[in-house]
């Protein structure tokens, strides 16, 4: 295992402290229960928003608190989802009295805890909490970590979005509703080509062949639809958006795309993916609205790439285009 770590079982925390100083302007760190806060949170009379998740998904969830998305970030380690005093202390810390949105991949203990922490939060302050458990991944229905479908590309989307109506001022139920306009609308698929090496674990989390793809993997390295032989990346990308198109009716409105990579895929590659990804969404009567290439959501170094859609009508293209000033995302500002 070759990382630029000092001791596995410090990773986290170690990362979060160098988060908090590259990006103390807009984020505050609390290391003990590894939560990232907006730094002016909370923001009196405005909807707070709240995720969180194993650690290794980066800038996925710290890298989007900040104004227009999120107002705080629970830390767990790497995989491993936080618990619930992490999300009670955090929803307690950002309530401006106007209530907290609870942003939830599903994935068991993820759902698990924070709906044990909505209960504490709401039975100890009266804070009003609602959730929003993402489930866009089409891969696959149930999984190694989830009854039904995964949550993954589309929260990221959806934190973005949710956090724009949110900013503008909107109540708790109107965010919410945007939110579950988000996941309805959205879908996702990823593929690997390589696994990816967890720093507690020191070793690979599944194998894979030179000429070997998995089609359909999960974020935490769990097994996708199957082992392919490895294609080009129109053919991947024919893999990819094919049971996406299949899943939901994209022609009704324009698309926001984000061709995201794993953590280990270069830019180049990802740019290219794109392309043939916007030849075949054209060739299929699908017109993009706006698009996202980069690394959003990943699973260390794992080598691979995932696409998502999101059928967009004016007001999620608005809230899209609203102002955001993140680690992650930055525009309008």
């Amino acid at each position: 295992m070759k990382k630029l770590i000092n001791d596995p079982a410090d990773v986290v925390v170690d990362a979060l402290r160098g988060f908090e100083a590259a990006h103390s302007d807009r984020v505050r760190v609390d290391l003990d229960l590894k939560t990232i806060y907006r730094k002016d949170a909370p923001k009196q009379g405005k909807v707070a928003l709240i995720s969180g998740g194993g650690s290794g998904h980066e800038p996925m969830h710290g890298g989007f608190v900040g104004p227009g998305m999120l107002d705080a970030a629970c830390c767990g380690e790497v995989f491993t989802s936080p618990v619930p005093d992490q999300m009670m202390a955090a929803t307690t810390a950002v309530d401006g009295g106007a209530g907290v949105l609870h942003i939830v991949k599903n994935y068991t203990g993820d759902v698990m805890n924070f709906e044990m922490a909505a209960e504490m939060a709401e039975a100890d302050s009266g804070i009003r909490v609602a959730s929003i458990v993402t489930d866009d991944d089409v891969a696959v229905q149930d999984s190694l970590y989830t009854a039904g479908r995964r949550g993954v590309g589309v929260t990221v989307l959806l934190e973005k979005i949710a956090g724009a109506a949110a900013e503008e001022g909107r109540d708790l139920d109107a965010v919410l509703e945007v939110a579950k306009k988000v996941n309805g609308n959205g879908r996702s698929m990823g593929m690997a080509l390589t696994s990816c090496t967890v720093p507690a674990a020191g070793e690979p989390t599944f194998e894979l062949g030179e000429d070997e793809m998995e089609v359909g993997i999960g974020i935490h390295g769990e097994p996708g639809r199957e082992k392919r032989p490895l294609a080009s990346a129109r053919e991947i990308a024919e893999q990819l958006l094919g049971p996406i198109l299949k899943d939901h009716d994209f022609k009704g409105a324009p698309a926001i795309v984000m061709m995201n990579g794993m953590g280990g895929t270069p830019l180049l590659e990802l740019y290219l993916m794109y392309g043939e990804v916007a030849k075949i969404l054209e060739a299929q009567g699908v017109a993009i609205a706006r698009n996202l290439v980069g690394n959003y959501i990943t699973s260390l170094e794992m080598a691979g790439c995932s696409v998502t859609l999101l059928c967009a009508d004016d007001e999620l293209v608005s809230l899209w285009d609203a102002p955001v000033n993140t680690p992650g995302l930055r525009w309008g500002c």
